[in-house]
């Protein structure tokens, strides 16, 4: 008899809860006693408290105010059907759920950061490490100002999880006071931009930042945390409710603007380009070029514009020469190119040659052997030590390629720098796949969550596969796949800077030294190739010394936020549909 009445009773609270939690205006008016026609400036956007708004006409006229490059939310629209019909040409629903969690059920979590801490923003390079990962996730930014300016604001909270290592902002998030924005009287709350940097290494870090701003403001008496969330982002979505959130029936509205585009426009023909295509592919349709996505699964594409029209395969166009094209495949034939240009390159061993290999190995730290032809870093093999380890990498490096070429390995980390028209665009440091122990977890399960979070950073372009090199560069620090390692320990799990194989990219545009830029010039004009990513092996970016590694014809122009990499790649192709700034630019930076 009792779990019959159990389901009864609860029936009541469940109705009610739905009643209060739908469509329907609750009885006595929803938005008594809070500021009519509320609306916060949150620096990316506005938020528009749709509750506190009369009826439809005012709130389409704020929608309307939105500014330049931002994105207004009208959150708790009670009447989306209204609203829509008031300007169908202007405003749409925004394919986003919505959750809340309970802040009166809420219970702290028992699992401790591990690696990080979280904290509030207290300076200006947080707020500008802050918008590098809203840059890196494809997020709208706040100005930097804006974000120090309102760092002990009464309606904005401000959160960062920051590497106890590094001391690099690795996450953040931002939390809404209502009753303090708006006299909300549910006393609510609203979480909003939860943002993990692509390139962390530790578990656990979303989790931490909802938590810890769930805690904030339980400890304000609020009743409430909410948060809008895209309907298919199934990894948030299961964070959520695994931490007690529970969908409620609210819903928002936004503004139809360049921004948010592929929300009102409805399937595209691109939806399996990777991210290095589409990058380019949304800069142009930004601009009003035509695209016309010839196969998606290649990255093969063509835009139209003014008469001109130019077949692309993500950044490599029909403007890069089938010459230029063949020196780039072979490597071999890449280093004669630039050694005559002047440009330093890596001392080469005969890899058919084991007196040659074994009195190189003598000479130098390690060696390096890779596939004469090939990309995506597949086939080579770093940290070469013995002659064991060159002969069984020249085997597998020759399974993809006859020819294998084998250089002294050049101490130091790896710099790519992107060249759009003989000119620098972005310059980074691309370092090897690393995890960090937590006493807890083996390191194969680390290797797994880390490559599961490249994937979904990098649209799957980015995984650390685990393999015989893997294991190979474990047993060089001293593990294999099935130990723990203590907490905090940095462990790097394969010897290779490429980002196909879980490396991570860490912009230095600002600091890189002349000479860097001058030798990457001098290689892009020797092969004639007017977009490139030129590989050197630096000791450090902000100096002189180099050895250059390669040079890509298909350079990935994804994950080199906040340059302008795809912008610079359009203008290339069309130079008058960049805006006139860029235009009247002066055409010898960064030369």
């Amino acid at each position: 008899m009792a779990s019959d009445v159990r389901p009864r009773r609860a029936a009541p609270h469940r109705l009610k809860r739905l009643r209060h939690e739908s469509l329907k205006p609750v009885v006595g008016g929803h938005g008594e006693g809070a500021t009519e026609n509320a609306v916060l400036d949150c620096g990316w956007g506005r938020l528009l408290f749709a509750q506190t708004f009369p009826n439809a006409e005012p709130l389409i006229e704020a929608l309307r105010a939105e500014g330049p490059d931002r994105r207004d939310i009208a959150l708790y629209v009670r009447n989306p059907h209204v609203l829509l019909a008031s300007a169908p040409q202007e405003v749409f629903l925004d394919p986003s759920h919505t959750f809340r969690l309970d802040l009166a059920t809420y219970r702290p979590g028992r699992r401790q950061p591990r690696g990080f801490t979280v904290r509030r923003l207290v300076s200006e390079p947080d707020a500008e490490a802050v918008n590098r990962i809203y840059a890196a996730r494809g997020m709208v930014p706040s100005p930097t100002d804006f974000i120090w300016s309102h760092r002990d604001d009464r309606n904005l909270t401000y959160l960062v999880a920051e590497d106890l290592v590094s001391g690099a902002v690795v996450g953040t998030v931002t939390g809404v006071n209502h009753v303090r924005a708006f006299s909300d009287p549910e006393n609510g709350s609203s979480l909003w931009c939860l943002a993990v940097d692509p390139q962390a290494t530790q578990p656990g870090i979303g989790e931490a930042l909802v938590r810890r701003l769930a805690e904030h403001f339980k400890t304000q008496g609020l009743a409430y945390m909410d948060l809008s969330v895209m309907h298919d982002n199934d990894q948030a979505i299961a964070l959520y409710e695994k931490l007690g959130f529970r969908r409620v029936s609210f819903f928002g509205v936004k503004r139809k603007n360049p921004i948010n585009e592929a929300l009102f426009t409805g399937p595209a023909d691109d939806h399996a380009l990777n991210p290095y295509a589409r990058i380019i592919v949304d800069e142009a349709r930004r601009r009003g070029i035509a695209t016309d996505v010839i196969d998606a699964e290649g990255g093969l594409f063509r835009l139209t514009w003014g008469g001109r029209s130019i077949r692309c395969r993500e950044s490599l166009s029909e403007l890069t020469s089938a010459v230029a094209l063949s020196i780039c495949d072979d490597k071999r034939m890449t280093r004669r190119i630039v050694e005559q240009a002047g440009v330093r390159v890596p001392e080469q061993i005969d890899a058919d040659d084991p007196a040659a290999i074994a009195d190189a190995l003598t000479r130098h730290a390690a060696l390096v052997v890779k596939p004469a032809r090939g990309e995506q870093g597949k086939g080579v093999a770093v940290g070469l030590t013995t002659g064991d380890e060159v002969a069984a990498a020249i085997a597998a490096a020759r399974r993809l390629c006859p020819e294998v070429l084998v250089e002294e390995q050049v101490q130091g980390e790896d710099l790519r720098l992107v060249m759009i028209d003989f000119k620098l665009v972005a310059a980074a440091l691309r370092r090897p796949p690393r995890v960090v122990g937590d006493s807890q977890s083996t390191l194969r399960a680390l290797i797994e969550h880390q490559s599961r979070r490249r994937a979904a950073a990098t649209g799957g372009e980015s995984t650390i596969p685990i393999d015989a090199e893997t294991e190979r560069c474990l047993a060089a620090a001293g593990y294999g796949l099935d130990d723990v390692a203590p907490e905090g320990e940095e462990i790097m799990v394969r010897k290779a800077a490429n980002l196909h194989l879980g490396g991570t990219i860490h912009d230095v545009t600002a600091e890189v030294h002349p000479a860097l830029v001058k030798a990457a010039v001098a290689a892009a004009r020797a092969i004639d190739i007017s977009v490139t990513g030129i590989d050197l092996m630096v000791r450090s970016p902000r100096e002189p010394d180099y050895a250059f590694i390669e040079a890509n014809e298909r350079p990935g122009l994804a994950n080199h936020e906040p340059q302008p990499t795809a912008e610079r790649f359009v203008d290339l192709l069309f130079p008058l549909s960049a805006p006139a700034s860029v235009r009247a630019a002066s055409p010898s930076a960064h030369l």
